[in-house]
């Protein structure tokens, strides 16, 4: 219906004001009234279905399968042991599943798009979320349509509706009044929300909000996807298929050995169900689920936003990042500091206010951003408002005085904008843009309030001036006019303009950049800065954040388009920095990377960075100044826009990567620790070391507190910024992976097998428990030694060790837990000894280093 209404009857039916919006305390009336704009979300998952699913697991299945078995044996400790078990297993599931999704969901708040409405005659950025019906909002290239909108003004506005119809191709809106009846892909005046502006801008009143939008009738019907596994947990998932099938033939091989000893065989099968449980590593998912969403959330406090989780792996691979250079590199902070206006270059303290009207109501006029209370838009236009201000004018009467009729919005491919203004009689044209590109356009210029012709000379003279600009680090934007214009076409807007002048601006890089390069550098990761600016301008700045060091390693747009992709890969290992660049550019120069084996990150902020952002590795959008098509196209967005984030988040990717190998290899050791315990023991001809009860007791004591605090390990993060990039294809097992877990399994069986020969089961059962906490100590850094390690920067672990030990020496101290577990009091003496073969794999620890060091010497000599 509202397509079909002229923009005054619409206002009257909205009770709205299409030229100052609506007022701020009927704006919260109705956001109290129709509720906040937001999509309703499917049903969350109760804390009974998460208790569910935990006990429809496999293992808990089989567990309960063994308590069957005890039941009968009338073994009723071992039943209620294994009973308990399973409570513990349901419980610890369900709070590292409720962490994880806290986790998740504080990261989907920071990620809530924005919207600019109008209220009070001030334009204003607020969430999303507080949008209402009859809102005057504004729209540009890159945002993501806050709600369903009937537009009222348009400069070429473009859509991508792709996520609502399907549709591929962007549909070109209008703000004509239409028919009634037509279907929702024909209503060419409408925005629907959750579409993307892909070009344009303009202005429109909101119609609809939440779940009475065009996708809020169909949300019911969307489901979202579950969250796609990382490789790493793919690569568990087969780890782990893999083991069970180890698990399930040696326990198989273990009961087929207790019936050729003629063992009791209920009693054999009990402990071959307990073995296979305690074997397979049913806790990796878990742990690393929980390490990955913990890690993850622990990087927004180095505003860093995770969107997709795969993006934690790869950033200790990344080798190469290519990073825009203003706002990212830059503070964005822009200042105008000099002006070329009639032939010469000048200081902007210098300039007379009022001295060249045409140039500075021209950087007025032909600008979106607001100066107010709060700045909203581009930091360079706001720069030029700045300057205009300094200079005395005032952007507002300026726009009164020259009404704006019609605008050609800025194009990243074309490098300008332009808008058309009523002078009196007749149209006036200003064109800002990039200087080459204003500068093929003109045919005069102007000098001291004179128009004259444009010549080779004076052509050349801009360039050199432009030059000198440049080499000062300065962005240099330019403006041109035409008076009395003939047409609306882009052709004829743009010919035969007069040079009004040129603004250089100094955007001053940002002060940890320079130490996060050399850091980089260090880790084996080339810097790489991608910018629209000219060749000088860029290698000015590059040169001062150590990036480049000579104009060499610098390259065009231009060069770029005239060289193969054979030629291009090679030359990209020298490559430091590329200039005049489009955003089409930066795909292939993703794709040069990407030739050479390498694992880029791209940073982006604009509707046309996302195939780039796609393209990359990791694509890095920004939170301040991006565009919500670039966020949602990314892998990763920095909250601060700041470079040096990116250092952070790679060190911190690396160490996330790190522990949750800690915690697989100590897992993995400690289980194969006990199958191997148990098949010697009666391959060998002896009594079972263990009972059913013991083997699930140890599990559950070191498989979930000693691993999370090894995933949580705080790790010498520049000892890591040291080290080459991680291989992508590097396995879970590499660096001795393999021989480590196979060592410290039979180190560990060896020292239980011996303890059990030395003072039976209750030796046995302590000796395995106490030495895998032991052994998750040694753990920690497998490359320091246990009094090098800062223990304090990790007291999870010691509360893990501590109440493992006091949970170990509660089953044979307490007379209650002695009877239940079968056990005996241990005395002083006895202690001392089970503790001291308890700590072989933490001594076997320090001697391996040992052993590392005298070898690396000996190599050395």
């Amino acid at each position: 219906m509202y397509e079909t209404l002229t923009p005054k009857a619409l206002c009257e039916t909205l009770e709205t004001d299409e030229n100052n919006g609506l007022k701020d305390a009927e704006a919260s009336h109705r956001l109290q009234r129709d509720g906040e704009n937001i999509l309703r979300k499917t049903k969350d998952r109760t804390i009974w279905d998460m208790i569910q699913e935990q006990i429809n697991d496999p293992m808990i299945l089989i567990l309960f399968l063994a308590a069957s078995i005890s039941l009968l044996l009338r073994e009723f400790s071992d039943t209620g042991i294994i009973l308990a078990v399973i409570v513990l297993n349901t419980a610890i599931g369900v709070i590292q599943e409720g962490r994880a999704k806290n986790a998740l969901e504080t990261l989907k708040t920071m990620t809530a798009p924005t919207a600019i409405v109008k209220r009070d005659g001030i334009y204003k950025n607020i969430p999303a979320s507080q949008v209402v019906k009859g809102d005057l909002v504004k729209v540009k290239a890159g945002n993501q349509v806050p709600a369903d909108i009937r537009l009222i003004r348009s400069q070429g506005i473009s859509v991508n509706e792709s996520a609502l119809t399907g549709e591929s191709l962007p549909v070109a809106k209008i703000t004509s009044v239409l028919k009634q009846g037509l279907p929702m892909a024909e209503k060419k005046n409408m925005l629907y929300m959750s579409t993307e502006i892909m070009k344009g801008s303009g202005e429109g009143i909101v119609t609809a909000t939440g779940m009475n939008t065009e996708i809020g009738k169909i949300a019911d019907m969307l489901h979202e996807t579950a969250g796609e596994l990382t490789p790493l947990q793919k690569r568990l998932g087969d780890l782990g298929k893999f083991l069970s099938i180890v698990a399930v033939i040696l326990c198989a091989a273990l009961f087929f050995l207790g019936v050729v000893q003629h063992r009791n065989l209920l009693q054999m099968l009990l402990v071959a169900i307990s073995l296979a449980v305690a074997a397979i590593p049913e806790g990796l998912p878990a742990v690393v689920t929980i390490v990955l969403a913990l890690g993850v959330a622990r990087m927004v406090k180095v505003n860093t936003i995770i969107r997709k989780l795969p993006a934690v792996e790869t950033l200790g691979s990344v080798s190469v990042v290519c990073s825009d250079k203003t706002g990212t590199l830059t503070e964005n902070k822009m200042k105008v500091t000099q002006i070329y206006a009639n032939e010469t270059i000048l200081p902007v303290s210098q300039v007379r206010k009022r001295e060249c009207p045409r140039l500075a109501e021209g950087f007025l006029l032909c600008n979106n951003s607001v100066l107010g209370k709060q700045e909203i838009g581009d930091a360079t236009e706001l720069a030029l408002l700045h300057m205009g201000k300094e200079l005395g004018y005032d952007k507002k009467s300026l726009e009164e005085q020259y009404p704006r009729t019609y605008e050609i919005p800025f194009d990243s491919e074309r490098k300008y904008m332009a808008t058309v203004h009523k002078d009196s009689g007749h149209e006036i044209v200003y064109v800002k843009g990039a200087c080459d590109y204003i500068l093929k356009t003109c045919s005069y210029v102007e000098v001291k309030g004179k128009t004259e012709p444009m010549t080779q000379a004076r052509k050349m003279k801009i360039r050199m001036a432009m030059e000198t600009m440049a080499r000062d680090g300065l962005r240099v934007l330019a403006l041109a006019y035409r008076e009395r214009i003939l047409g609306r076409t882009e052709e004829e807007l743009t010919e035969n303009l007069v040079f009004a002048g040129m603004a250089g601006m100094l955007d001053p890089p940002r002060s940890m950049v320079t130490q996060s390069v050399k850091t980089l550098k260090k880790a084996g990761v080339r810097v790489v800065m991608v910018t629209g600016d000219y060749k000088d301008t860029a290698f000015a700045i590059a040169k001062k954040l150590g990036i480049a060091d000579s104009l060499e390693q610098c390259m065009t747009g231009q060069e770029l388009d005239v060289i193969s992709d054979r030629v291009f890969a090679e030359k990209m290992k020298n490559i430091r920095v590329f200039a005049r660049v489009t955003p089409a550019h930066k795909v292939r120069i993703v794709q040069g990377v990407k030739a050479n084996g390498e694992i880029v990150a791209m940073t982006g902020d604009g509707v046309n960075d996302a195939p780039s952002l796609q393209a990359a590795d990791i694509g890095v959008a920004m939170g301040k100044n991006g565009t919500d098509v670039a966020k949602n196209a990314a892998d990763m967005i920095l909250a601060d826009d700041n470079f040096s984030t990116i250092e952070k988040a790679v060190a911190e990717g690396r160490s996330i990567y790190v522990n949750i190998k800690k915690s697989i290899l100590f897992l993995l050791s400690s289980n194969f620790g006990e199958i191997i315990t148990m098949f010697f023991a009666v391959a060998l001809g002896l009594p079972t070391p263990l009972k059913a009860s013991h083997i699930l007791w140890v599990n559950l004591i070191t498989d979930s507190l000693p691993a999370l605090a090894l995933g949580i390990d705080k790790n010498d993060t520049e000892a890591l910024m040291r080290e080459k990039p991680r291989n992508p294809r590097e396995g879970l097992f590499a660096h001795g992976g393999w021989f480590f877990t196979v060592f410290y399994g039979l180190l560990i069986a060896g020292i239980t097998l011996y303890a059990f020969r030395l003072g039976g089961q209750t030796y046995a059962f302590t000796v395995l428990g106490v030495s895998q906490l032991f052994h998750a100590i040694g753990m920690r850094d497998r490359n320091k030694s246990f009094f090098s390690m800062n223990h304090l920067e990790n007291p999870f672990m010691i509360l893990a060790f501590c109440l493992g030990l006091g949970l170990q020496m509660m089953v044979t101290e307490v007379p209650y837990f002695v009877r239940l577990f079968g056990t005996v009091k241990l005395s002083f003496g006895d202690w001392k000894l089970l503790l001291a073969l308890s700590a072989v794999p933490l001594i076997m620890h320090e001697l391996l280093l040992l052993f590392k060091k005298i070898f690396w010497r000996t190599r050395e000599l």
